[in-house]
Protein backbone atom coordinates (compact mmCIF):
# COMPACT_ATOMS: atom_id res chain seq x y z
CA UNK A 1 0.00 0.00 0.00
CA UNK A 2 2.98 2.30 0.36
CA UNK A 3 3.82 2.29 -3.32
CA UNK A 4 7.37 2.25 -4.45
CA UNK A 5 7.64 4.25 -7.59
CA UNK A 6 7.05 7.75 -8.79
CA UNK A 7 4.27 8.71 -11.20
CA UNK A 8 5.32 7.59 -14.71
CA UNK A 9 3.01 10.05 -16.48
CA UNK A 10 4.72 12.76 -18.47
CA UNK A 11 3.38 16.18 -19.45
CA UNK A 12 3.53 16.81 -23.17
CA UNK A 13 1.80 19.98 -24.35
CA UNK A 14 0.99 18.52 -27.78
CA UNK A 15 -0.73 15.58 -26.06
CA UNK A 16 -2.56 17.99 -23.75
CA UNK A 17 -3.85 19.96 -26.74
CA UNK A 18 -4.82 16.78 -28.61
CA UNK A 19 -6.79 15.64 -25.55
CA UNK A 20 -8.51 19.01 -25.26
CA UNK A 21 -9.35 19.27 -28.95
CA UNK A 22 -10.44 15.64 -29.21
CA UNK A 23 -12.67 15.74 -26.15
CA UNK A 24 -14.13 19.13 -26.99
CA UNK A 25 -14.89 18.43 -30.64
CA UNK A 26 -16.22 14.92 -30.05
CA UNK A 27 -18.65 15.82 -27.27
CA UNK A 28 -19.65 19.02 -29.08
CA UNK A 29 -20.31 16.99 -32.25
CA UNK A 30 -22.42 14.47 -30.31
CA UNK A 31 -24.51 17.31 -28.87
CA UNK A 32 -24.88 19.01 -32.27
CA UNK A 33 -26.01 15.78 -33.94
CA UNK A 34 -28.44 15.16 -31.06
CA UNK A 35 -29.93 18.63 -31.50
CA UNK A 36 -30.15 18.28 -35.28
CA UNK A 37 -31.73 14.83 -35.32
CA UNK A 38 -33.69 15.01 -32.05
CA UNK A 39 -32.25 11.55 -31.33
CA UNK A 40 -29.87 11.12 -28.41
CA UNK A 41 -26.26 10.47 -29.44
CA UNK A 42 -24.70 11.27 -26.06
CA UNK A 43 -24.44 9.58 -22.68
CA UNK A 44 -22.21 10.40 -19.73
CA UNK A 45 -19.73 7.50 -20.09
CA UNK A 46 -18.72 8.90 -23.49
CA UNK A 47 -16.76 11.62 -21.69
CA UNK A 48 -14.58 8.94 -20.13
CA UNK A 49 -14.27 7.19 -23.50
CA UNK A 50 -12.86 10.43 -24.90
CA UNK A 51 -10.23 10.48 -22.15
CA UNK A 52 -9.02 7.07 -23.30
CA UNK A 53 -9.39 7.74 -27.05
CA UNK A 54 -7.36 10.96 -26.96
CA UNK A 55 -4.97 10.65 -24.02
CA UNK A 56 -4.35 6.89 -23.89
CA UNK A 57 -4.95 6.35 -27.61
CA UNK A 58 -2.40 3.53 -27.86
CA UNK A 59 -3.73 1.48 -24.93
CA UNK A 60 -5.52 -1.80 -25.75
CA UNK A 61 -8.69 -0.66 -23.96
CA UNK A 62 -8.83 2.50 -26.15
CA UNK A 63 -9.04 0.78 -29.51
CA UNK A 64 -12.14 0.90 -31.76
CA UNK A 65 -13.11 -2.70 -30.97
CA UNK A 66 -13.10 -1.86 -27.28
CA UNK A 67 -14.87 1.49 -27.50
CA UNK A 68 -17.70 0.29 -29.74
CA UNK A 69 -17.84 -3.32 -28.57
CA UNK A 70 -17.44 -2.49 -24.90
CA UNK A 71 -20.29 0.00 -24.89
CA UNK A 72 -22.49 -2.32 -26.96
CA UNK A 73 -21.86 -5.44 -24.84
CA UNK A 74 -22.17 -3.62 -21.53
CA UNK A 75 -25.35 -1.83 -22.57
CA UNK A 76 -26.84 -5.07 -23.89
CA UNK A 77 -26.19 -6.68 -20.52
CA UNK A 78 -27.74 -3.73 -18.65
CA UNK A 79 -30.86 -3.80 -20.82
CA UNK A 80 -31.13 -7.59 -20.51
CA UNK A 81 -30.88 -7.57 -16.72
CA UNK A 82 -33.35 -4.68 -16.45
CA UNK A 83 -35.80 -6.53 -18.72
CA UNK A 84 -35.46 -9.96 -17.11
CA UNK A 85 -34.93 -9.09 -13.44
CA UNK A 86 -35.70 -5.42 -12.90
CA UNK A 87 -33.72 -2.59 -11.40
CA UNK A 88 -33.28 -3.59 -7.78
CA UNK A 89 -30.04 -2.42 -6.16
CA UNK A 90 -28.60 -5.95 -6.27
CA UNK A 91 -29.52 -6.38 -9.95
CA UNK A 92 -27.74 -3.15 -10.89
CA UNK A 93 -24.61 -4.47 -9.18
CA UNK A 94 -25.06 -7.82 -10.86
CA UNK A 95 -25.43 -6.12 -14.26
CA UNK A 96 -22.13 -4.26 -13.80
CA UNK A 97 -20.38 -7.49 -12.78
CA UNK A 98 -21.87 -9.36 -15.72
CA UNK A 99 -20.94 -6.53 -18.09
CA UNK A 100 -17.33 -6.66 -16.94
CA UNK A 101 -17.27 -10.45 -17.39
CA UNK A 102 -18.88 -10.28 -20.84
CA UNK A 103 -16.50 -7.55 -22.01
CA UNK A 104 -13.56 -9.65 -20.85
CA UNK A 105 -14.91 -12.78 -22.58
CA UNK A 106 -15.42 -10.87 -25.86
CA UNK A 107 -12.10 -9.00 -25.61
CA UNK A 108 -13.97 -5.68 -25.69
CA UNK A 109 -13.08 -4.38 -22.21
CA UNK A 110 -13.52 -0.62 -22.07
CA UNK A 111 -13.62 0.85 -18.52
CA UNK A 112 -16.10 3.68 -19.26
CA UNK A 113 -18.58 1.08 -20.53
CA UNK A 114 -18.72 -0.39 -17.02
CA UNK A 115 -21.00 2.54 -16.17
CA UNK A 116 -23.46 1.77 -18.97
CA UNK A 117 -25.66 -0.67 -17.02
CA UNK A 118 -25.96 1.87 -14.19
CA UNK A 119 -26.95 4.66 -16.60
CA UNK A 120 -29.44 2.40 -18.39
CA UNK A 121 -31.01 0.84 -15.33
CA UNK A 122 -31.28 4.00 -13.23
CA UNK A 123 -32.56 5.94 -16.26
CA UNK A 124 -35.14 3.26 -17.14
CA UNK A 125 -34.11 3.26 -20.79
CA UNK A 126 -35.55 0.83 -23.35
CA UNK A 127 -33.94 -1.28 -26.07
CA UNK A 128 -33.71 1.60 -28.54
CA UNK A 129 -30.99 3.05 -26.25
CA UNK A 130 -28.70 0.28 -27.50
CA UNK A 131 -28.63 1.87 -30.94
CA UNK A 132 -28.97 5.50 -29.99
CA UNK A 133 -26.95 6.72 -28.20
CA UNK A 134 -24.82 3.63 -27.51
CA UNK A 135 -23.94 2.37 -30.98
CA UNK A 136 -24.21 5.63 -32.92
CA UNK A 137 -22.36 7.64 -30.29
CA UNK A 138 -19.53 5.14 -29.83
CA UNK A 139 -19.02 4.91 -33.61
CA UNK A 140 -18.79 8.72 -33.80
CA UNK A 141 -16.20 8.70 -30.99
CA UNK A 142 -14.09 6.23 -32.97
CA UNK A 143 -14.43 8.29 -36.16
CA UNK A 144 -13.28 11.41 -34.32
CA UNK A 145 -10.41 9.47 -32.70
CA UNK A 146 -9.33 8.24 -36.13
CA UNK A 147 -9.34 11.76 -37.56
CA UNK A 148 -7.79 13.65 -34.65
CA UNK A 149 -5.19 11.11 -33.50
CA UNK A 150 -3.92 10.51 -37.02
CA UNK A 151 -3.35 14.24 -37.59
CA UNK A 152 -0.35 13.80 -35.31
CA UNK A 153 2.72 12.39 -37.07
CA UNK A 154 3.80 10.38 -34.04
CA UNK A 155 0.41 8.65 -33.58
CA UNK A 156 -1.03 5.73 -35.49
CA UNK A 157 -4.59 5.00 -34.41
CA UNK A 158 -5.85 2.38 -34.15
CA UNK A 159 -3.13 0.08 -32.95
CA UNK A 160 -5.42 -2.82 -33.91
CA UNK A 161 -8.94 -3.24 -35.30
CA UNK A 162 -9.73 -6.77 -34.29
Amino acid sequence: MKGGSSNPLQINLKDVMTGFIGGFLTIYMLILVTNLTMISWLMAPFGASCVLAFSAWNAPLSQPRNIIGGHFVSSFVGLSVATLIGTEPWSVGMAVGLAISCMMLTKTTHPPAGADPIVIMLGSYNWSYLFSPVLTGSVLIVIMALLINNLRQNRRYPIFWY
